[in-house]
């Protein structure tokens, strides 16, 4: 009998078979990561700051809709001075962090 697999499993599975094995499929999962990191982040403090789209696109100085695009993990046109003019709307900063892709890649610095 077969052993039942569990979702993380098949997800681990899928990776391999179709994420790991091309570079360029990892690299347009890795961007889309992002994107709705982004997105979410921005959400999330909005709503923390119980503010609607609307009252945010007000505070930064823009409309309803650009603050909905923000928020849609499928736009492509996040600028670091549109996520500083939100951040400053709600009392918050911008922080960027670059990693390495492989924790090694440093490892002969230092």
């Amino acid at each position: 009998m077969a052993k039942k697999q569990k979702a993380s499993d098949a997800i681990g599975i899928l990776h391999d078979r179709y994420i790991k094995s091309d570079p360029e499929m990892a690299e347009i999962l890795q961007s889309e990561r992002e994107k709705s990191e982004v997105a979410r982040e921005i959400y999330n403090i909005r709503k923390k700051a119980s503010l609607t789209q609307a009252q945010l696109a007000q505070e930064v100085g823009t409309t309803q809709s650009v603050i909905s695009c923000l928020e849609s993990a499928d736009y492509n046109g996040h600028s670091l001075e549109m996520l500083r003019r939100i951040a400053h709307a709600l009392h918050c900063r911008v922080e960027v962090h670059i990693v390495p892709e492989d924790k090694n890649v440093f490892s002969h610095v230092g």
